[in-house]
């Protein structure tokens, strides 16, 4: 199930477990927050990129609706996903570890972050993404030193 997960190293990067740019659905910026939201509860996830013309201008997550639409009483099916998307999205290079997107998203308050390769998205992680990378990590793995590793790179200590 887990491919390419050394078996006592202590580096997991993020493209081990990210979600690649062409597999994330994407909104045009004048999409009302009513599609969007639909949308995201037919496909069961908590976020999309926005598009201008094809290129990914921000995101929306299911935090900026709670915050942004429902917090200020705007109108879901007047309001345009632009207007209370998050942007620009917070990346994390490829090759940092799980523990770097962990102290990212503390740091700035998000739970997506694009994953880029030299400069460009190439995909997203979330916190839930993290969450099942780590669940479904072989028992005998977490059991032993892997999981140790797992957990210096979460929380930075054994």
């Amino acid at each position: 199930m887990i491919e390419n997960v050394p078996e006592e190293s202590s580096v997991v990067p993020v493209k081990t477990f990210m979600i690649p740019v062409e597999k994330i659905i994407a909104v045009e910026r004048y999409t009302s927050v009513l599609q969007a939201a639909k949308l995201m509860r037919d496909n069961r996830i908590g976020s999309v990129f926005v598009t201008w013309e094809r290129a990914i201008i921000g995101i929306l997550t299911e935090t900026d609706i709670a915050r942004r639409l429902v917090g200020m009483g705007l109108d879901a099916d007047q309001t345009s996903v632009e207007r209370i998307m998050t942007a620009p999205i917070i990346k994390i290079d490829e090759n940092k570890t799980i523990r770097d997107a962990n102290v990212m998203m503390a740091r700035e308050h998000v739970r997506h972050l694009g994953v880029s390769r030299d400069g460009t998205l190439v995909g997203m992680i979330s916190v839930r993404d993290m969450v099942t990378f780590v669940s479904n990590l072989p028992k005998r793995w977490l059991m032993g030193s892997g999981g140790r590793h797992i957990l210096e790179q979460i929380y930075g200590h054994p």
